[in-house]
C-alpha cells in the first residue's frame, strides 16, 4: 500500500440547464465475490480515512472484548451514524441507563442530529445540542459498555493507547488485511485508521460471506436487520440495506461510502472534495458493474439540481 493518497480521477459531473458547472474527483475498488479486484479508478491501494465507514469493524472489535448486547438493534445502533431522531436517542439513553452510566460519561461533543427533520423538531423544541444527540452517540456507549464489561478503565476510553482502542485497531486491520497507515481524530473525538479503499472492501465483503453465528457476521446481520437505526428514516445507507437485498452498507464523512453483497462482490469509494452529493451515483455505477440491480439504485443513479425549486439538472456519473 502506497504512503500518500495520490488523488483520484473525474468520476462524477454536475450539469445545470445542460451546462456542466463542475466535475467532482475520486477513486473506486471495486471487488468480485472472491475478493479480486474487478474495477476500479483512482488511486485505490494508498490509505485514506474512511471515517464512520470503519464502525462496523469497530463494533466486532467491541464485541471481542466482551461487549454485552444481545438485542441485534443495539448492535446496529453501536455501528451507526445515527440521524439523532427519537428511537435513535431513545435507544442511546436506554443503554446508558442500563448500565447507570450519564450522558455526561460519553467523550462525543455536543451536536445537533445530523438528520435534518430531527434537527428542526429539537430547535422547536427548545433544545440544543448535546452529547446523546451526536451521531456518533451510539458507537461511544457500545465503546463505554465495552470498558465496563472488560474491566477496564472508562478515563480516556477514546486515546489510541487505551485498551479499548488497540482492540478496535486490531479489529480494523485483521478485516481490511492492511496495517493502519496513520491515526487520526474522527469529528466524535475517537480515533480513526487510515487503510485503502481495497481493504475497505475487503472488510466488507467479508462480514457478508462470514459464517452465521460470528462476530462478524452478528454484526452484519443486525445492521441489515435495523438499517434504520444505522443511518436514519432517509439516510443512503439505510434505503440501500432496505432496497437491495442483502447488501450491507456504511457511509462515511468526507465522501466515503463502502458497500457489499454476498456472493456478489463489494465496492469502497471516496469522493475526494467530500461531497456527498456524488457519492451515490458513483456507488450506483460501481455496483451495476457488479450486476447489482434494484429500484433504489435507480432512483441514485443521478441527484437532482433545482433552479427556482424546479428540476434543472443533475449530478451524474462519469465513470
Amino acid at each position: 500500500m502506497g504512503k500518500t493518497y495520490e488523488g483520484g480521477v473525474p468520476l462524477a459531473e454536475v450539469v445545470r440547464s445542460g451546462f456542466v458547472e463542475g466535475v467532482h474527483r475520486g477513486s473506486v475498488a471495486v471487488l468480485d465475490a472472491a475478493g479480486a479486484p474487478v474495477s476500479g479508478a483512482g488511486d485505490a491501494t494508498s490509505p485514506i480515512f474512511p471515517r464512520s465507514s470503519n464502525k462496523p469493524m469497530q463494533a466486532i472489535g467491541m464485541l471481542r472484548a466482551g461487549l454485552p448486547l444481545t438485542d441485534p438493534a443495539d448492535v446496529a445502533l453501536v455501528s451507526a451514524s445515527h440521524a439523532g431522531e427519537e428511537f435513535h436517542v431513545e435507544r442511546v439513553r436506554a443503554l446508558l441507563r442500563g448500565a447507570g452510566l450519564a450522558e455526561e460519561a460519553l467523550h462525543c461533543p455536543p451536536d445537533l442530529p445530523v438528520g435534518e427533520a430531527a434537527r428542526e423538531a429539537v430547535l422547536r423544541a427548545g433544545g440544543g445540542p448535546s452529547r446523546i444527540l451526536m451521531n456518533c452517540s451510539g458507537k461511544h456507549t457500545g465503546m463505554l459498555l465495552t470498558c465496563l464489561a472488560a474491566g477496564w478503565p472508562l478515563d480516556g476510553y477514546w486515546r489510541p493507547e487505551h485498551p479499548l482502542q488497540q482492540r478496535l485497531t486490531a479489529a480494523i486491520e485483521e478485516f481490511t488485511g492492511e496495517k493502519a497507515a496513520a491515526v487520526g481524530v474522527d469529528g466524535c473525538g475517537a480515533p480513526v485508521l487510515a487503510v485503502s479503499l481495497t481493504g475497505l472492501a475487503r472488510a466488507f465483503l467479508r462480514l457478508v460471506s462470514a459464517e452465521p453465528g460470528t462476530v462478524e457476521r452478528t454484526v452484519a446481520d443486525a445492521m441489515r436487520a435495523y438499517p434504520e437505526l444505522v443511518g436514519g428514516t432517509q439516510a443512503d445507507d439505510t434505503r440501500l440495506m432496505r432496497g437491495v437485498p442483502g447488501l450491507l452498507a456504511k457511509v462515511g464523512a468526507e465522501g466515503v461510502i463502502a458497500a457489499a453483497v454476498p456472493g456478489v462482490g463489494a465496492v469502497a469509494l471516496k469522493i475526494d472534495d467530500g461531497a456527498g452529493r456524488a457519492r451515490m451515483p458513483v456507488l450506483v455505477s460501481a455496483l451495476r458493474r457488479l450486476g447489482v440491480e434494484a429500484p433504489v439504485l435507480t432512483e441514485y443513479a443521478e441527484i437532482p439540481l433545482l433552479g427556482g425549486g424546479l428540476p434543472v439538472g443533475a449530478v451524474r456519473p462519469l465513470w
